[in-house]
Formats: structure tokens, sequence, C-alpha cells
């Protein structure tokens, strides 16, 4: 069975990951997914497989088949996020257990894990492919320096306020850390080092009055516009222009939290999965609702886009 162009998927407390036609707004596909609830989808960059971050455990799936192929097992609580190395060949994780890990995605078992002491809710890779940064319950962001193997940097914009999401521009330059009250705080990344671990403090965005449960900033073939998408439980987005960080859309139409967001590859459109069962295609030059996506029965928490090309093989 060959995959459309266009991959889009969601998960839901209803315990099924399914996947749409963008366009039309069918689901031609449902996977059952009883152990757990999904926190996190994520696509491999070559379109092969999604990864399901549940509690505890990680499971992996060839896009062309209902079963998992390999489940990762090392993490004791929900992990809460998920995402992959710009070629495919690892993967990375953060969990309410405390740690951050990476797995080769050729080997089985976790190769390495870094402590952040307190729950971790997000993680993101620079695009330097050297580094992570992770954002946990207590309010911490530590950047771990994989060439060193070791925490290089910690953060803390407001004591005891959790961070909810990161996000690092496409080209490295800036880094957006969005907590539980609303907040989004904005570094410079200082160039000229080969780590990334001078934050310049840049900007304090008060974006909502919920809670921020993701935030995401646009990719590079967005470009020259550059935004940030925030998601909040105040039901709306709010898409701001990073120049100045202005708000340019709110987008509303959700009925409850709205808990991730994700980018099509060059911009133009906004993917958002809520509690109110659905996900949402969102145009960017209109910040008008394009496509409701109606299936599941439960909030759906997660989605996941890849609509771009796959990297080609060596």
């Amino acid at each position: 069975m060959s995959q459309p162009s266009v991959i889009l998927a969601t998960a839901s407390y209803d315990h099924t990951i399914r996947f749409w036609e963008a366009k039309s707004g069918r689901c031609y596909r449902t996977i059952q997914y009883p152990d757990s609830q999904v926190n996190r989808l994520e696509i491999t960059p070559d379109k092969r497989y999604l990864a399901a971050a549940g509690n505890p455990h990680i499971r992996l799936f060839d896009l062309n088949s209902n079963s998992p192929i390999m489940s990762y097992d090392s993490h004791t609580n929900n992990v809460m996020s998920v995402g992959f190395q710009c070629d495919g060949n690892w993967m990375y994780s953060g969990s309410e257990d405390g740690t951050v890990k990476i797995w080769d995605l050729r080997a089985p078992g976790c190769q390495r894990e870094y402590e952040s002491r307190a729950a971790v809710n997000t993680v993101v890779l620079h695009p330097n492919q050297t580094e992570l940064i992770s954002g946990d319950q207590n309010g911490n962001i530590r950047v771990w320096d994989l060439t060193a193997n070791s925490c290089s940097c910690e953060l803390v914009p407001e004591v005891d306020t959790a961070v909810r999401s990161l996000t690092v521009m496409w080209d490295g330059s800036l880094v957006v850390a969005a907590n539980n009250h609303g907040t989004c705080y904005v570094w410079r990344l200082l160039r000229g080092t080969q780590t990334m671990t001078n934050f310049e403090p840049l900007h304090k965005l008060q974006a909502h009055k919920g809670y921020i449960l993701k935030c995401l900033l646009s990719p590079e073939f967005c470009e020259p516009h550059r935004y940030l998408a925030t998601a909040s439980s105040d039901s709306t987005v709010k898409i701001w222009n990073v120049d100045g960080f202005t708000l340019e859309k709110t987008l509303i139409g959700h009925q409850r939290w709205v808990w991730d967001c994700v980018f099509s590859v060059d911009g133009a459109y906004l993917i958002t999965a809520s509690s109110d069962t659905t996900a949402r295609l969102w145009s960017m030059s209109t910040g008008k609702e394009m496509k409701v996506y109606q299936g599941h029965h439960k909030a759906t928490i997660c989605c996941a886009l890849h609509d771009g090309a796959e990297p080609s093989s060596s």
C-alpha cells in the first residue's frame, strides 16, 4: 500500500490513532491503541514510521501496517515528547519520570539518559543536531550537549512555573519557552560558537490568560515570514509575528483546550488538535478554518503532519 504524499495523523483519549486525507477530511485508517493514551505523535523524516508516545512506552509503527514494529520501554511514566534526528537515525524522548532519553532506531534499548530531576514536559532538538533542550514541571530549561554528553546550560524563566512547550527557529537563531501562566519567553541564541548555550533575553510575551499547551515557530519555507503559534487552554490559537511579537491573527473555532499544532512544510497552513474531539486545518493567510477532522470520540490531544519531500537517500 503506497502512502499519500501528505501524512496527517491524530491521537485521542479514545485510544485510537487516526489517519486523514488532508483535503477531503476523510479518515482512511484507524489504529487501535489500547495500552494507554497517546501523548505525542511524530513522523520520521523519510515518512516510513510513526512514533506514538504513551505511558510509559514509545511504539514505532510502520506506516504501511497497523501493528507496532518496535516498542521502547525504559521510561517509567508518561512520555510527553518524542522526535527524530534529521536523518532519522535516532530518536529522543522526554518523560514525566524526569528523564530525557536517546534511542538508536537500529538497536534495542536506550543509548543515553539525562536526568532533569523533575517531570519533563517538552524536548526539542536544536537544528545543529548536537543539542537537546528540555523543559520541565519545575520551570527548568536545560541544554543537553550530545557531544560532551552533559548539561551545558540551565535557565529558570519563572520559578515553579511549569515549562509546557519549547520551540527553536529553523536556523537556530531563537528559542521560545511557553509556560502555565500563558507567558512566552523568547531568547536570541548567540552565534559564533559551535554550541548555542548563550541565551540572550529578547522578549517576554503575555500570549494567553490560560495555559499555553504548545508553542511552535514557523518552518524554513515560510520565509521571509516568521511566525510563532501558541495553542492554549482558552480554546484559541494565536499567531504572532516574530518581528516585534505583534499579534497577527487569532484562530477561533475550537470549543475546548487546544493541545497541539503543526505547520505545513511551507507555513501556509496550521493543523490543530483539541479536547473538543476535533482536529482542524487553518489557512495562515486568512486565519480561517478550512477543514474539520471529526471521528474521535474523546479529546484529540496530538497531531502529526508530514507534507514535505522525503530526504534523498544517499
